[in-house]
């Protein structure tokens, strides 16, 4: 009796899921909907696609891009919808642009530059033969002060 009760359960757990009165009459287009599904970023749960997400904003933007799809326009233009009204972050696959290779290479340019600074310091360093007389002087009572 549990094991059918659980089947049953399961079965309404995935018919609240996805709710047929949502889905498009148009086999074709409801195709073209859920590719575009598995593209979007669920801005609730952020590593999740409105696929996958049960959340509400989820089911929000589902039924968005289902009337964008009714209303006829491109995938291209849906996701340029979406992309002007929620900003690129709601694509989990961002197009290439100059902002976000910037923020790609920023990490390694700034290692670059780190390390490009700290051979020259290290590289500036005085050579101890090339100290004046005074100077070797100091250094000899500042090693015998840290050394008492």
């Amino acid at each position: 009796m549990r094991r059918l009760l659980a089947i049953v359960g399961a079965l309404f757990c995935l018919a609240a899921a996805a709710d047929p009165a949502d889905r498009l009459p148009d086999p074709a287009q409801e195709a073209r909907a859920r590719a575009i599904f598995r593209e979007v970023r669920c801005l609730v749960c952020q590593n999740e696609s409105i696929d996958d997400s049960q959340a509400d904003l989820a089911s929000d933007l589902r039924l968005l891009v289902r009337d964008q799809i009714r209303s006829g326009k491109s995938d291209a233009s849906v996701r340029s919808y979406l992309v002007s009204r929620y900003g690129e972050f709601v694509l989990l696959k961002p197009s290439f642009s100059v902002g976000n290779s910037l923020l790609w290479t920023a990490p390694f340019l700034v290692l670059g530059l780190g390390g490009f600074l700290l051979a020259r310091n290290l590289k500036a360093r005085p050579d101890p033969e090339d100290l004046s007389p005074e100077e070797l002087a100091r250094l000899s009572r500042l090693s015998d002060v840290r050394d008492s």
